[in-house]
Formats: structure tokens, C-alpha cells, sequence
């Protein structure tokens, strides 16, 4: 019998057996079969013309076929499958053919299967080696971005804090020569000096209480305190508190009514208001004098979405996902301003990351939509605040007690902010 016989005769025992030692998987077994009468027909050529060559591409196919966990743990799949395939040869070969037979085709298969082994093994090397090589490199890019925000933290860190340290430095100093020039002085300057101490120690707490914030969320301690809450109570203090600073730049804040605007949710209030105070600074921060804000929303299927739109200079595609990362800086750190209101005034960066926190501690998700960022146009940028319609303890006397309350709310225009009472 000539190797094509021979290879005819054994075809299905060696399908069946190879099959069998490699305990193909049912989901997979179809796919798997064609793939070993691929192989086999490429060793059965490799066999009559003498050339390894045939097998390449079957196994070329197969090492590239490795999956994330097969060359994150150095799995040698291919290798392995050869090895199990050459013992199967063996087997059939003795079996279906007899000691004569079985000589001629292991034979000519053995040198095959050797040739065919040292390049699985060298395949699989190379795609493990280019899977190590693309984790280090990720592993570098990762440190090196840990390494510029560790250099911003302390870039940022050291003028956000020495601002309002030289402030009370200041102020003391001038307070204790003032007492001890004059003690019957008259009591206002006095009272003034004291005011600008408490100006910068209250700066300083609320930057060091950012930055206790930011190390509860990274660390995935953040705790919610949850309890019954309408939207209309948060825009209602947002009003009330951001008032002076929009009178301040000449702007104008707009609230318009939304279906689920009075719908009782249980949220942490307190955390749910500081992410909403923190978009809202952000916008007066870069939306210019005389500018204008609008917060809106709609429902969706189990969620309220708040979207805060402004008409300041916009923020570059590029950056609409840097700004929510932690001591996050888009412009110079040495033109950084500790006002919260002043016109592109810096702060340390952490507002939106930590209201991104917040928000996805309550189960809901943060993002920003802008054209882009230009200072004379002004494309603006709309915030979207995507919350979940959480209804724990929900007893409707509750309900309509609690929506009763929250319905006191002014219905009255202030001007520059205007209020919108829904109907």
C-alpha cells in the first residue's frame, strides 16, 4: 500500500482517537473535528511530498487562535494538542494497519510531527512573548500616569493649601502688631482681620474635606446615608446658595421644570447636593460674565437624568474625559487661582471626580457632551446626571407627606435666577 492508502486506511480511527485524547468540549467539538481533517489532510500532503511546509498554516491558525487567559497563563495549547496527535498516530497506525504499515507512516509522520511540534512551541513563545511585551508597555503608560498625577498632587497640593496658609499668616501677623501697637484701638479692624482668618481656614478645610473625599472614593469607603428626596429640595438650596456667586458674574441660572422633578427618591442628600454644587461651579467657573446656566432633566425607565448646560467656553473632546480625573489640570499650574468663582479660576481638580464618585456610588453614571472648547464662541457644555430611581421604604403616606413639603418652594422670579414652579 502506497502513504495515500495507508492515510485513507487509518482517517477515521485517527480522527476518533485524536478526538478522544484531547477531550474536545461539546460546544466546541464540531469546529474542532474540521479543524483535526484540516490537519490531518495537511500532514497526509506533508507526508507524500516530503515538505513540513504543509502543516504551516494549520499551525500558525491555531497558535494565533490563543486566548487572553491562554497567554496570560503561558498555555501551549498547540504543542500540546501535536504531542497528543502523535501518540494517537502511533496507536492507530499499529492497530489499523500492522507492524509493516505502521512503520511506513510513522515513518514518514514522525519527522513531521517533530517539525511541527518545534514550531508550535516557537509560535506560541513569540504570541506569548508579544502578549507580556503589550502588558509591560500598558504597565509603563499606567506608571507614568500615576507618576504626572502624583507630580500634579503635589504641584497642585502646594499652591491650593499655601494660598490660604499665607492668607492666616498674614492676617495674624498683622493682627497681633495691631494689638500690640494700640490696645484701645477701635474693635472693626480688628473684627475684619479675624474675618479674613476664617476665610482661609474655611478655604483650607474645604480642600483638605476634598481631599478626604477623593481617598473614601479611590478606597470604595464611601458611604451613602439614604433617606427620601426630590430634586425640587436640591435645586431649591442650589438657588439659595449659588445666588451671590451668579449675581457676583453677571449671570443668569435657569431652572426648568421636568417630569420627575418632585419624584420622592432615596438618595444620600447631602452627597447627591455636593455633586450637584460642584457641576454648578464648575460652570460659573468657566462660563463668562453675563452668561448663562440651565438646569433641566426628563425621566427614563428607572432613572432621573439632571442635565446642567452652560454657555462658557466649552471643553475639548480630548479632555472631556480628563476632566474627571483627580488633580486633573487643563491649564498652566502656574496661573492657578483659589477663587471659586473667578473666571477660569483653577482649584486643586478634584469637583468632578468627586461627584463622578458620588453619583456612581448611588448607582448612576456622570458625563459631559461639549462641541468643543473655544473662548470666543463660547460652545458651552452640557452636564448629564444620570440617577437611579431608588424607591426603598416607599409608603405612599410617606410619599405624599414628604412631596407636600418639598412643594413649599418658592414660585416667585428672582432676578438674575430664575425659578420655574411646575404646574
Amino acid at each position: 500500500m502506497n502513504l495515500s492508502d495507508l492515510f485513507a486506511a487509518i482517517r477515521i480511527d485517527w480522527l476518533e482517537r485524536v478526538s478522544v485524547l484531547t477531550a474536545a468540549g461539546h460546544a466546541s467539538r464540531d469546529d474542532f473535528d474540521a479543524e483535526l481533517e484540516r490537519f490531518f489532510d495537511a500532514l497526509e500532503h506533508a507526508a507524500i511530498s516530503g515538505s513540513p511546509a504543509r502543516l504551516d498554516p494549520v499551525i500558525r491558525s491555531w497558535t494565533e487562535s490563543a486566548t487572553q487567559t491562554d497567554l496570560a497563563e503561558g498555555r501551549a495549547n498547540a504543542a500540546s494538542v501535536i504531542q497528543k496527535m502523535l501518540t494517537a498516530t502511533h496507536e492507530v497506525a499499529y492497530k489499523c494497519l500492522g507492524a509493516e504499515g505502521a512503520l511506513k507512516v510513522l515513518a514518514a509522520t514522525t519527522p513531521l510531527f517533530a517539525c511541527a511540534l518545534e514550531k508550535a512551541a516557537r509560535y506560541e513563545m513569540e504570541q506569548h512573548v508579544n502578549y507580556v511585551t503589550g502588558e509591560l508597555e500598558e504597565a509603563q503608560r499606567k506608571l507614568e500616569h500615576l507618576d504626572r498625577t502624583k507630580s500634579n498632587f503635589i504641584s497642585v497640593a502646594a499652591h491650593e493649601l499655601k494660598t490660604p496658609l499665607t492668607l492666616i499668616e498674614g492676617y495674624t501677623t498683622m493682627l497681633r502688631d495691631l494689638l500690640a501697637a494700640d490696645k484701645s484701638a477701635s474693635l472693626a479692624p480688628t473684627e475684619q482681620l479675624i474675618h479674613g482668618v476664617d476665610t482661609g481656614i474655611r478655604r483650607l478645610n474645604e480642600i483638605v474635606e476634598d481631599m478626604i473625599d477623593v481617598s473614601l472614593i479611590d478606597n470604595q469607603l464611601l458611604s451613602l446615608t439614604l433617606q427620601p428626596v426630590a430634586f425640587t429640595h436640591l435645586l431649591r438650596l442650589a438657588r439659595n446658595e449659588m445666588g451671590p456667586s451668579i449675581q457676583a458674574r453677571g449671570q443668569t441660572l435657569e431652572i426648568v421644570p421636568f417630569t420627575g422633578m418632585k419624584e420622592v427618591i432615596f438618595a444620600d442628600t447631602e452627597r447627591l447636593y455636593q455633586a450637584l454644587r460642584n457641576i454648578l461651579n464648575n460652570a460659573i467657573k468657566y462660563t463668562p460674565d453675563g452668561g448663562r446656566i440651565t438646569i433641566g432633566g426628563r425621566t427614563l425607565p428607572g432613572f432621573i437624568e439632571i442635565t446642567i448646560t452652560d454657555t462658557g467656553i466649552g471643553i475639548a473632546p480630548d479632555d472631556q474625559a480628563i476632566i474627571f480625573e483627580k488633580f486633573s489640570q487643563l491649564g498652566k499650574v502656574q496661573l492657578h487661582s483659589s477663587g471659586k468663582v473667578k473666571f477660569k479660576g483653577g482649584g486643586p481638580g478634584l469637583g468632578l471626580p468627586i461627584a463622578r464618585g458620588i453619583i456612581e456610588a448611588h448607582g448612576g453614571t456622570l458625563w459631559v457632551e461639549s462641541p468643543g472648547c473655544d473662548e470666543q464662541s463660547c460652545p458651552g457644555s452640557t452636564f448629564h446626571l444620570l440617577i437611579p430611581m431608588r424607591g426603598e421604604a416607599s409608603d405612599p403616606k410617606l410619599t405624599k407627606l414628604f412631596s407636600g413639603k418639598l412643594n413649599t418652594a418658592a414660585h416667585g422670579k428672582t432676578n438674575p435666577i430664575s425659578y420655574h414652579p411646575t404646574a
